[in-house]
């Protein structure tokens, strides 16, 4: 037998689930599925994320999703008022942005890298740029 995964759901963890329902709502684009009592499922596309109240980790958490095309999703989230962390930047694993949540969790929406185009600098997670890899 040989085991697969099959999608995974990442959970952060949040201060105030409602607050943090209604931000995912309506800064990132996701619906709300289930839940206001502690725990609760948002999600967008194929995308699903589980939003914790003061348990099940630290805020600050990261997680990278996929997206057809960043540059467009980052348009969308501008629009909408998110917090844009960094924008899209070419990279050797892929064409990326991130966003950040009211909560300080962090989400990098990634593409295809953009062949031809050079790379840039990485924002980690102390807010410390790294040089763009082969420079």
């Amino acid at each position: 037998m040989v085991n697969t995964l099959d999608s995974a759901q990442p959970i952060f963890p949040v201060a105030n689930l409602r607050a943090s329902i209604a931000h995912y709502v309506n800064a990132f684009g996701f619906k709300h599925h289930w839940g206001d009592d502690g725990f609760a499922s948002v999600s967008r596309g194929r995308c699903h994320i589980l939003l914790c109240e003061n348990d099940q980790g630290h805020p600050g958490t990261w997680a990278w999703i996929g997206v057809t095309d960043a540059d467009s999703f980052a348009a969308e989230l501008r629009e909408r008022g998110a917090k844009i962390r960094n924008p899209p930047t070419n990279y050797p694993w892929g064409y990326e942005l991130q966003v950040e949540d009211i909560d300080g969790n962090v989400l990098r929406l990634g593409a295809e890298p953009k062949e031809g185009q050079p790379y840039g600098r990485f924002l980690d997670m102390h807010r410390r740029w790294w040089p763009p890899l082969g420079a």
